[in-house]
This record gives structure tokens, sequence and C-alpha cells, in this order.
């Protein structure tokens, strides 16, 4: 919820006139609760997602951003809820986490990636995006925890949902 990368991405929705919710999942920080290996974590995020709805004074789009364990978790809620229209997966972690669920996936889907990420190698990226109709972002000399490229990123997450109004 303090990360850089998170800290940018929600920097991009209040550029593009969105409004923005983060936090930690169970058990980090200081969250109650556990980790669950992705479950939990799933049903925390479709959670906030509600909580935000309920908060918000009008009908509109949401869309579902994460970055690394948050852009997997992100992208399986946003399937479950029909009101989020556009997922935004930030260094999402392919050597770890499957994503065979993105077949046929509902919400558009925009991929933002360095090209030196250790934990999204090129061949997996290049396998989820034949099997979607993903956008992506690739950020040059870029790696796992984008360390440097806020501002990029901030820009890359607010031209991607400027699109999705």
């Amino acid at each position: 919820m303090h990360n850089d990368v998170v800290l940018a991405a929600v920097r991009g929705c209040l550029d593009a006139g969105w409004s923005a919710l983060r936090f930690n999942f169970g058990g980090v920080g200081s969250s109650g609760g556990r980790y669950s290996g992705g479950a939990e974590e799933i049903d925390d995020a479709i959670a906030a997602a509600s909580a935000l709805r309920d908060a918000l004074p009008a009908e509109g789009p949401l869309a579902m951003i994460g970055y690394s364990f948050g852009a997997w978790v992100g992208a399986q809620a946003a399937d479950r809820l029909a009101d989020v229209r556009q997922v935004i997966a930030i260094a999402p972690p392919l050597r770890v986490f499957g994503w065979d669920f993105a077949q046929g996936f509902r919400p558009s889907l925009t991929v933002i990636v360095g090209d030196r990420d250790g934990f999204c190698p090129r061949d997996r990226l290049e396998a989820l995006l034949a099997s979607t109709r993903a956008e992506h972002v690739v950020l040059a000399g870029a790696d796992h925890f984008l360390a440097g490229r806020d501002d990029e990123l901030t820009a890359a997450v607010r031209e991607h949902l400027g699109a999705g109004r």
C-alpha cells in the first residue's frame, strides 16, 4: 500500500479523474488476517471494490489496478465483478502465478512491465498477450520493482484509464 509503484499508480488514477482506493491484503502491514496464497486475497480485493463502489456518489465504471501479486489477485477479482471494466496489471509475476483464468477475460486488460522483469519472462508475457486481447506497455530498462520509473508508470496508468472511460 505504501510502495512507490502503488503510489505512482494512484497518481495516474487521480490524474485521469478516477477515484482510487489502496489497501493491504490481510496480514500485510497492520492488517489483520494472514496470507492465504490467493483465495482470501481475492476476497479482500472484491470487498475493497465493493467498499469503493458504496463510497462513490455516482455510478460509473470501476478499474482494478494491481502490482505484482496484487496484479494477479486484482485481475481475478475484477473478472468476478460485473462493474469492473478495466484491469491494469503492473509487473505481473507470470513466473510465479498462472494466468490461465485470463483466457476469455471479460474486462479489458493492460499489462505494464519492465523489459528486465525477472518475474515476468518474455515468453510467458507473449503467451498471455496472445491468449487475451490485452494491451501492453514495456518500460525499457526497468526491472520488476520499476525503481525510478514513477513518472512513466503514472503516465501509462493515466493514459490507459483515460482510454477506458
